[in-house]
Formats: C-alpha cells, structure tokens, sequence
C-alpha cells in the first residue's frame, strides 16, 4: 500500500534559528539589562501564532508584522530594515545533523513530503540544503492557509492525491501539527519533542491528544517506521 511520511519543515527538520536570529539583528537596540529576552522572544512566538490564525498573506509579510507587534509591546523601536533582515536569514537555516541521515533511510521504503507553514521560495534553499529530495513540498502559500488549519492539511492531501489514512505525520510543533492532526484519520503521527519539557507550550504535550509516538530528535525514526 503506498504511504507518505510528511514533515514540518522548520523546527522538525530544519534547526529554525529564528530566536538567536531576532536577537542579532535587534542588537543595535536590545538593552539586555532591561529587557527580558525569554519573555520578548516568547510574545514574538505568540504573534506569530496569532497571525496564522487569521486570513492568509505570505509568511514574508507575517514574519515581519508579528516582530512589530512584538517589538512595540516591549518598546522597541522597530524599523521596516528588521523584518527584511529576519526573512532573509530564512533560508540560511540548515538541517538538524541528523536529518539527512533519517530522510534517506525513510526514501527506501516511503514517499516522503512537506507540510509547512512558509513560501515557496523562502523554503527552496532549506531543502536544498538537505541533500535529499522531497516527493512532494506542499506550503501556506499553495494551500492559501497555515497550519493549524485544517484547510492546509486536506489540501496537502489532495494534492498528493492521497487518502489521509494512509499519511504519517511527523511533527516538533505541538500546537500547529499534533492537535489538529488528531481527528484527521491519519495512519500514524510521531511527535519530534526536541525540546523536552521547558516549559513553552510546544514542549509539554497532553495525553488527550494520543495516540502519537514521541522522539526526541529524527535518528529513531527510521527504525520507529521499520526502515
């Protein structure tokens, strides 16, 4: 029976250095003895969050609008120069080491996809940058949704022209991929928990979300997967 092991992109494969990212560019004004940085790059996460929510623009326009939102509540001065910056690091980010490793082994006996939430062309270099080649690359800007949404994930589907049960999912986002996946008929879903219980709301997971599998990093999921 043909199956698809789709992924989230950024965080799951790719090591999205967005936080260490927003620090650098923001240097010039960050006032590290007054700022709390955690609670700073946490509201940023939040807006960005809440920007996926709503109706859909390109994640080159989100990405800057949520930094905005963020900067101005810890009264920073933001400068259209910032959100041009932190879009264009994007694609520089690299794959988790062991990423590539784990994409070949699933190549033998799966197709493999991406379900992310970016633009076609902001992700192109990431994937690049993976040395192993996607059978399908599905993106908010083609499903004109983000996830959690489920409009992203059924249209992931048809265009894979796949039946959902026949899909295992693979996820480090909690709140954009393992909830809604939940009654989505998948055939599995494995839940990559790089960050284990830090406290961040991606990190904790719930039991009233199973059933998934639960790994910390990509190296087991091969074996997991029976490769």
């Amino acid at each position: 029976m043909r199956q698809i092991v789709t992924f989230d992109a950024y965080g799951t494969l790719v090591d999205f250095q967005l936080g260490p990212t927003t620090l650098k560019v923001l240097a010039d004004r960050l006032d590290l003895d007054r700022l709390n940085v955690d609670e700073f790059l946490d509201d940023f996460r939040i807006m960005r969050f809440h920007a996926v929510l709503e109706a859909y623009r390109p994640f080159r326009e989100l990405l800057p609008s949520s930094l905005e939102i963020a900067m101005r509540l810890h009264g920073l001065e933001y400068r259209q120069s910032d959100g041009e910056a932190l879009v264009a690091a994007v694609p520089t980010f690299c794959p988790h080491p062991e990423v590539p490793a784990a994409l070949r082994a699933l190549k033998s006996r799966y197709e493999i996809a991406i379900i992310s939430n970016t633009d076609d062309d902001l992700i192109a270099q990431n994937l690049a940058n993976m040395g192993v080649e996607f059978d399908h690359v599905i993106t908010a800007q083609q499903a004109k949704a983000y996830k959690p949404s489920r409009q992203t994930f059924e249209y992931a589907f048809q265009a894979m022209d796949i039946d959902p049960a026949q899909v295992i999912h693979v996820a480090q986002g909690w709140e954009y991929d393992l909830i809604p996946t939940r009654d989505l008929g998948l055939a599995r879903r494995v839940w990559i928990n790089r960050y284990g219980h830090n406290g961040s709301i991606g990190a904790r997971g719930s039991a009233d979300y199973q059933p998934f599998d639960e790994l910390p990093d990509l190296s087991g999921l091969p074996a997991l997967l029976g490769c």
